[in-house]
């Protein structure tokens, strides 16, 4: 039998916290299912500052690269010294370093959650690597120049390549989902970057006749995402439109605290929740730790993909139906109006995998 080999980046502010409940959970359910996995702590954050002086050390990327997969919590990278915020947060230095191109980010209605816009399932194809962040978007520095004390000129950088591996990645996955991909841009006024972004995603789309196409600028898209949240189905768009609208579903559909994402490239994958650090609430033991949870389902199903083991998916189903059953039962944090503290929200969580009944 593999043995899976999972990095745990616990992070900083509620990090520690959510991580730990979330390898609660997989632990059981693992165990329920006799799947073997080798959890690997590697530092990250301040633990890394204190340790390395380096929030993203090079000994954690490369202890990555031999890892199936790994689990980050959120940074505090807004708090680091002076001398590290200059650098690439560690979510932008791992996503920038070990390309991973896309960034996967679905929005779901879930029970016992209040949305604002009803009943909705739709993912976004994020693209992870250049567009308008400046931090990740050169070979070498910034895309970003201060020309005297009050000019600074920030750059957007849009590749073919880049779009038609993540314009790709969408349409391969809407094959799997209702069949239809929305390109979202703003090629009337960013008539060269943007502009490329749609053309291509437009060319990729001819590859997969069966994808119904529309497109939309990102202003309006956002409107849309308001008044008819359920019409969508995967939606594709570059960097910085896509970290906004992954944060806007998110909140439409329950809370970002809920909110899941994964990192990929061919070959690795990064579970990560899409919200903060939250260092307000940090140690108090009453983080909502569904993101993470619900991320690193995403990637038992990419693993279970990428080395054909259907177990793993079962693994995450097993999962999700504990998170699901455990909301419905009534079982909440305090941001869903809940009282249940992180660490009792996961005990329910492993209660109900340990009586699930298997098929």
């Amino acid at each position: 039998m593999k043995s899976y080999k999972l990095g745990v980046l616990s992070g900083d502010g509620i990090g520690p916290e959510i991580v730990s409940a979330t390898v609660d959970v997989f632990k059981a359910a693992a165990e329920k299912l006799d799947v073997k996995f080798n959890w690997t702590d590697l530092p990250m954050g301040w633990e890394a500052i204190d340790k390395y002086n380096d929030p993203t050390p090079q000994v954690t990327k490369e202890a990555l690269l031999q890892c199936d997969g790994w689990i980050m919590g959120p940074h505090d990278s807004a708090a680091y010294p002076e001398e590290h915020k200059a650098k690439r947060n560690p979510s932008g230095e791992l996503r920038h370093t070990l390309d991973l191109y896309a960034n996967v980010r679905p929005a779901k209605t879930m029970p016992g959650t209040k949305s604002v816009v009803g009943e909705a399932d739709l993912v976004i194809y994020r693209e992870n690597t250049e567009g308008f962040y400046t931090d990740r978007n050169m070979y070498v520095g910034t895309g970003e120049w201060q020309i005297t004390e009050d000019v600074v000129v920030s750059t957007g950088v849009f590749t073919r390549k880049a779009v038609e591996r993540i314009a790709h990645a969408a349409f391969k996955m809407a094959m799997q989902r209702r069949k239809k991909v929305t390109i979202v841009h703003k090629a009337n006024v960013i008539k060269l970057g943007t502009g490329l972004f749609k053309r291509v995603c437009l060319e990729v789309a001819q590859q997969y006749p069966e994808v119904t196409v529309d497109d939309y600028h990102i202003d309006a898209m956002t409107a849309h995402l308001v008044r008819r949240a359920k019409d969508f189905d995967v939606i594709v768009t570059e960097n910085m439109f896509g970290d906004i609208l992954s944060d806007l579903a998110g909140e439409l559909v329950g809370s970002l605290g809920l909110a899941p994402s994964i990192n990929t490239n061919e070959n690795q994958a990064m579970a990560q929740a899409a919200h903060g650090s939250a260092p307000d609430i940090a140690g108090r033991n009453i983080a909502n730790p569904i993101g993470i949870m619900l991320s690193t389902v995403m990637l038992m199903d990419w693993l279970s993909e990428r080395h054909n083991d259907q177990k793993l998916s079962e693994l995450g189903k097993l999962v999700e139906n504990g998170i699901n059953k455990t909301l419905e039962d009534g079982v909440k944090t305090g941001d869903l109006g809940g009282s249940a503290s992180t660490s009792e929200f996961a005990e329910a969580i492993v209660d109900r995998i340990k009586s699930a009944v298997l098929n």
